[in-house]
């Protein structure tokens, strides 16, 4: 790849119609192998839970198998749900899996549920931690990264082992105004979910970059855009390969996604003029067409948001498709 923005990848270990967690975690494995092969920059993994549709419930683990899988691809989650966890163990966990691969660990933090009140609950067993206690952790795992003190009372002292000479690299994941304000003030690079909330104002950058203080491994803000994307030979194929995700994303506004279903299945679905309606204003915000067509959105966007980095979420019922979707975009990148 030749671009000077980096183009990278998050996989949501999506769960086709008619398939299983096994083939999508398998898919994930596959598809790192080919993306690393690739050149692409970063390769994500993320955290849902109790979910039907997307199979990736532990980053820490899953990386660990595709750190073994790849050579060259940074790795990272997209993102660990630190409201749930000790600081102190997501600080050690990380710090083991930089070790098994030197300088190619990103740790992605982000304070969403991913999942319902009671499967919430299970995961805190007990804990009144909760998100309003995420800004505190935040800093105390940069501090257990850092080998430095952590602020909380009564951890001053503490050390996450093992240690190592560069730490990963800690980013903040978002989808408002609220995150990429914590990000600029706790000096972490930004990653904007955009496919989840497509309807931001392009100046949200501007305001992490107007905030921004710079933090114990990063002096300067830097900036990623998320969104959907699909690449295909012709136009009229990546249009008839998105329907799946639209079928699933109507689905999931219902509160009731399932697995992703097929082409044909979204193309006999009676959808709502509501539905429609929201298809139609969320179109204009992906990327989805021809090699050239997705690279020119991709740039038009990344100039508009002024993002330092791109990443990809692209989902497809057929593996091929998705596999040939990166294969593509890589090639003309």
């Amino acid at each position: 790849m030749k671009n000077k923005i980096r183009l990278s990848v998050i996989d949501q270990s999506p769960v086709k119609d008619g398939s299983d967690a096994a083939a999508a975690l398998q898919e994930t494995i596959e598809l790192a192998k080919l993306c690393d092969a690739l050149g692409y920059h970063r390769y994500w993994v993320a955290e849902h839970h109790a979910s039907d549709a997307l199979a990736g419930c532990s980053p820490e683990v899953l990386l660990g198998r595709l750190g073994a899988e790849t050579a060259n691809i940074r790795l990272g989650s997209g993102g660990i749900m630190l409201p749930y966890y000790s600081p102190y163990k997501v600080a050690e966990n990380f710090k083991i899996l930089q070790t098994l691969y030197p300088d190619r660990m990103d740790l992605g933090v982000g304070r969403a549920p991913g999942t319902d009140p009671f499967t919430a609950a299970a995961i805190r067993y007990g804990s009144r931690v909760g998100a309003e206690h995420f800004p505190n952790m935040v800093v105390d795992l940069q501090a257990l990264l850092n080998d430095s003190d952590p602020r909380t009372p009564g951890m001053e002292k503490a050390r996450a082992f093992p240690t190592v000479a560069t730490p990963p690299e800690m980013w903040m994941l978002g989808s408002s105004e609220d995150s990429a304000v914590l990000a600029a003030l706790t000096g972490l690079p930004y990653n904007f979910a955009y496919f989840i909330n497509p309807n931001i104002r392009p100046d949200i950058f501007d305001l992490y970059r107007g905030r921004f203080e710079a933090g114990p491994n990063l002096d300067a803000p830097w900036t990623c855009l998320t969104l959907f994307s699909i690449t295909a030979e012709s136009e009229e194929e990546a249009l008839r390969l998105s329907r799946s995700r639209d079928l699933w994303y109507c689905r999931l506004l219902q509160g009731n996604p399932g697995p992703f279903p097929t082409v044909q299945e979204s193309m006999d679905y009676p959808y709502s003029p509501g539905e429609l309606r929201t298809l139609k204003e969320n179109r204009g915000k992906r990327a989805v067409g021809t090699p050239e067509q997705v690279k020119e959105k991709l740039l038009s966007l990344a100039a508009k948001f002024q993002a330092d980095e791109i990443m990809l979420v692209t989902i497809t019922h057929d593996v091929e498709a998705r596999r040939r979707s990166y294969q593509l975009l890589a090639d003309i990148w």
